[in-house]
């Protein structure tokens, strides 16, 4: 270890240790294998660098960002560090240079992308080569249980299998149980010390929020709190991002759009303006980030709920690395959960899988509706356990208000097993209220014990009790019936009188939120979609003559942006869809609907 203290101290300029830097760089400089869990911004580089430095041969990094190879490259040979890498962006004579000085031995560490390794070829080379360890980078890709699933990873077994002697150190910042557990199987790491560094980043504030008018909410959080800082705006879909990229160029910020489908030369410009200009905001698909090594972004935002707690976290974790405060900032709505549930159960992943994400999505999303502090759950999904509540949190900075809910939930769980559990948020709000619609006749719910019980809440409010009963388990939506929501075996307890439950009151939305129309609008809708459904309307009705609400009253457009119908079927469920309605106009509007989603 005098030697690894002696490298950290004049190649990086770095002190001391940080711990458990030092038991793993031990661990790996002695030929051990290790398996590394630390946070983003905790010095997981060290640990491979140091030992390959320390020992004879060079280290070989498996990396599974080519664009990101280049600056870590870089950054190393800046220090002094006789660094390469091997891609697909390498001209065959600059290629064939790196393996030339490989194979003499005159390279300290080699960044590999894990397609390449994999190649016979290469495979020869290495073992014509002094290699010092192989250290394998953001290992959960090799898992399929977790958020950023590689499909070349799963051959890296083969190192222990052709290079045996050589040690191996597999890195992630985010793995849980289950997913460490496929990381050591699928690497042949059963003999590897597992080092599991605190997961805590108590600089980040996390604060998350109702969906109200996304890119309105967006604007006021960068106006007041980060003008002029760098940072990460995460949206689901790529329309998405640009549409929101050009609207912050539009209220004046540097934003730069970034996604799959933008070639690999517009990626690595823009990932490259972002890492080396000042004051950039990235709005993007989870195809950015992973590797980013940014110390200064002030603040990753998510218009849209991650879809499990790994890539919350991880994603997260790029803010703030310099250790300074930083915010991690998200709305979300049950829309969100109700888009990530249609894409989950149209994967062509098995049904084991799709169970397993769907218990991911439903403890991200209980992440969203708790009403004590953040933190305390966050390092909880992951096993560790934080004493007192953390102090930078928006629940711990500003309580949430709640109330005793018991009656009410027993009331909306009682609605749903007496309709049968065939009905989404909307009709079961009617039944609840004692609503003289259409449907309540149609299905002769007026007759129900339940019928009218709730008229002392208004609509949002339920709406606000349904939302966190899914949230946590009691209910769960039935994608196959329509949005149906159907009781949870957790449910028993309290319809019995034998559990009792605290709701999060929503805070009413502030006057400075700008809303793009006068109508009241339940708290969960889509501002975006509810105004892009008017607008179709309104031009059917001008092109026809005729008053919007003859076309559909607003109940019904209200209806769409809850169900989110993706089919005529579906969207002749809804009430004020009849057979005339949805032969003249179903196409136009699913065609609407289809367009958000995509959006």
């Amino acid at each position: 270890m005098n030697r690894a203290t002696e490298i950290l101290n004049n190649v990086f300029g770095y002190s001391a240790f940080r711990p458990p830097q030092d038991q793993i760089i031990e661990t790996v400089v002695t030929g051990g294998d290790a398996l590394v869990l630390m946070p983003t911004g905790g010095g997981k580089s060290l640990c491979y660098q140091i030992p390959a430095l320390a020992r004879a041969g060079c280290g070989v990094v498996i990396s599974p960002l080519i664009a990101l190879m280049q600056d870590q490259v870089s950054a190393l040979k800046l220090l002094g560090v006789k660094a390469s890498f091997l891609n697909s962006t390498l001209d065959p004579a600059t290629a064939r240079q790196v393996e030339e000085d490989l194979l003499a031995g005159e390279l300290d560490l080699l960044y590999i992308a894990p397609e390449r390794l994999t190649q016979e070829r290469t495979l020869q080379m290495l073992e014509r080569s002094p290699i010092s360890l192989f250290a394998i980078d953001e290992a959960h890709c090799v898992s399929q249980w977790g958020h950023d699933f590689r499909a070349d990873y799963l051959q890296l077994s083969l190192l222990h299998q052709r290079f045996s002697q050589i040690p191996r150190i597999a890195l992630t910042a985010t793995a849980d149980a289950r997913t460490r557990g496929e990381i050591i199987t699928r690497l042949d790491l059963g003999e590897a010390a597992q080092f599991i560094a605190g997961f805590d980043r108590p600089n980040i504030r996390y604060r998350i929020a109702l969906k109200h008018n996304a890119k309105q909410q967006l604007l006021r959080f960068l106006k007041e709190e980060h003008p002029g800082d760098a940072g990460i705006v995460y949206c689901l879909s790529r329309k998405k991002t640009e549409d929101v990229a050009f609207y912050l160029q539009q209220q004046g910020f540097n934003a730069l759009p970034y996604h799959a489908g933008l070639s690999g030369a517009v990626r690595a410009d823009y990932q490259a303006r972002f890492l080396r200009e000042e004051a950039v905001i990235m709005v993007a698909t989870i195809a950015f980030g992973m590797g980013i090594d940014k110390p200064d972004v002030r603040f990753v935002a998510h218009l849209d709920m991650p879809k499990t707690v790994e890539a919350y976290y991880q994603e997260t974790g790029r803010a703030g690395r310099d250790g300074e405060p930083a915010d991690a900032w998200m709305i979300y709505g049950l829309q969100d959960v109700i888009k990530l549930r249609q894409m989950m159960e149209s994967s062509e992943g098995s049904e084991e899988h799709k169970r397993a994400e769907q218990q991911r999505l439903n403890a991200m999303l209980g992440l969203c509706e708790i009403t004590t502090c953040r933190r305390q759950a966050l390092l909880n999904y992951f096993g560790e356990n934080l004493s007192e509540s953390c102090g930078n949190c928006d629940s711990c900075l500003e309580p949430v208000d709640t109330w005793d809910g018991t009656e009410a939930a027993r009331m909306a769980l009682s609605a749903v097993y007496r309709t049968g559990q065939r009905f989404g948020v909307a009709h079961l709000v009617d039944v609840l209220r004692g609503a003289e619609s259409d449907k309540v006749f149609q299905f002769d719910h007026q007759h129900l014990p339940t019928y009218g019980v709730g008229k002392d809440l208004d609509n949002n409010q339920w709406r606000s009790v349904f939302r966190q009963l899914v949230a946590r388990g009691y209910l769960s939506v039935d994608l196959e019936r329509f949005g149906a929501l159907r009781l949870e075996e957790k449910c028993r307890p309290l319809l019995r009188g034998e559990e009792q439950i605290q709701l999060r009151r929503d805070s009413a939305r502030k006057s400075a939120a700008k809303r793009q129309t006068r109508t009241p609008l339940p708290v969960d809708i889509d501002v975006a979609l509810w105004e892009a459904l008017r607008d179709c309307r309104r031009e059917l009705a001008e092109q026809q003559g005729v008053p919007p609400y003859v076309i559909f009253h607003d109940r019904t457009l209200q209806e769409m942006c809850t169900i989110l119908p993706q089919s005529l079927s579906q969207f002749g469920r809804i009430t004020g869809v009849g057979e005339r309605k949805l032969e003249k106009y179903g196409q136009t509007f699913l065609q609407v609907i289809e367009d958000h989603l995509a959006a």
